[in-house]
């Protein structure tokens, strides 16, 4: 199939940016976008042109490397990310709009490529469990009941890729550090730090310039790990405790 692409090109994220049209020509409906994505950038370069920018990884729906806003949708809208998703969903004679993640956290740093090192540095603020360096404890030292080391897993599903962010009108990331505070706070491992766990993580979201939740529910619809919004409400509830405990 025979295909318009209309893709988001931008230098860096101090230069103006601006849609340039693409014609992607004899498609098979069975490559992923990113294949789709090579091909065109083989005619361009064959004509002597800079190849569009994007980040890949495994291409395996694994590392959340992949971000891109398709038809204004992260990811594509189809609960994958982008390597995941595949030519046939579209129609011979489409128009598909590329554009990059969006939000004032995420800066541009060429084309669809984004800087997400602010996710990165939420992790550092809290989204661990201090342990003395030594051997590894025998695995039934500690027990965990089995709805918690299920429910744990379910929420160390999220692999960062900030489609939550992307989707959210206000640029929160609030699903992203949910799902962090949500994996530890089940774990008896993650209990001694829960509560300024949640405070330095959200003290971080403030100071990277994120936005706050307003509970649209766009970022557990885009996410491909399929994270709930329930993450959100317990990252809450221990915030609201972390403050009448007088943390901060």
């Amino acid at each position: 199939m025979n295909l318009t692409l209309k893709v988001w090109r931008q230098k860096n994220a101090s230069a103006t940016g601006r849609f340039e049209t693409y014609k992607a020509h004899d498609i098979n409906v069975d490559m992923s976008f990113m294949e789709m994505l090579d091909i065109v950038n083989q005619d361009i370069i064959r004509d002597g042109g800079d190849p569009i920018a994007f980040d890949h990884d495994c291409r395996e729906g694994i590392c959340g490397t992949c971000g891109m806003v398709i038809n204004g949708i992260p990811h594509g809208g189809h609960k994958s990310t982008t390597c995941q998703l595949y030519m046939r969903i579209f129609k011979d004679g489409d128009t598909i709009t590329i554009e990059p993640w969006r939000a004032k956290a995420f800066p541009i740093i060429k084309d669809l490529v984004v800087d997400r090192t602010s996710l990165d540095n939420i992790i550092q603020a809290g989204g661990y469990i201090s342990a003395s360096i030594g051997g590894a404890p025998d695995a039934n030292a500690l027990p965990v009941p089995k709805d918690h080391a299920d429910a744990a897993m379910d929420y160390a599903a999220c692999i960062q890729c900030g489609a939550c962010v992307a989707a959210c009108p206000n640029g929160s990331a609030m699903l992203f550090a949910g799902a962090k505070v949500a994996h530890l706070g089940e774990l008896p491992q993650g209990q001694p730090e829960r509560y300024q766990r949640v405070v330095s993580m959200v003290n971080q979201m403030d100071e990277e310039g994120f936005g706050g939740c307003t509970n649209h529910g766009e970022c557990a619809t885009v996410c491909p790990a399929r994270i709930p919004m329930a993450a959100i409400a317990r990252l809450n509830r221990d915030l609201v405790t972390a403050t009448l405990r007088g943390i901060s």
